[in-house]
């Protein structure tokens, strides 16, 4: 457990802010899991869940006192990905920024990565 190598990712101080409320509001909770799953027209969607507990196997990044909680297997989707929270009108969510997505979809679910 713990972070690889060089490998990392980030938030915003918005969405740190989110995630912190709503985990002190679920009233339990390790952090936040974040991985990938096939999915969508592209490929590849992001899936976020809260993590009651983290596995061996699990890469674990701290930032602006999240833990982000990433499985092996979507860690190489991911490294280097910072998660923003955003309000446009009525819409509001978590975006992502990452480096390896090659092209997004129309709707914006899904994504190719390089």
């Amino acid at each position: 457990m713990g972070s690889i190598g060089n490998c990392s990712m980030t938030l915003t101080k918005q969405a740190a802010h989110v995630i912190l409320d709503r985990l002190r509001n679920r009233g339990s909770g390790k952090g936040i899991r974040v991985g990938v799953r096939s999915a969508g027209c592209m490929g590849f969607k992001y899936a976020l869940e809260y993590a009651d507990s983290i596995d061996e196997s699990d890469a674990v990044f701290e930032d602006r006192g999240v833990n982000l909680i990433v499985d092996a297997k979507s860690l190489k989707y991911l490294s280097g990905t910072e998660i923003s929270y955003e309000k446009q009108g009525l819409n509001e969510g978590f975006e992502f920024s990452n480096p390896h997505t090659k092209a997004n979809c129309g709707c914006g679910e899904s994504f190719i990565v390089n």
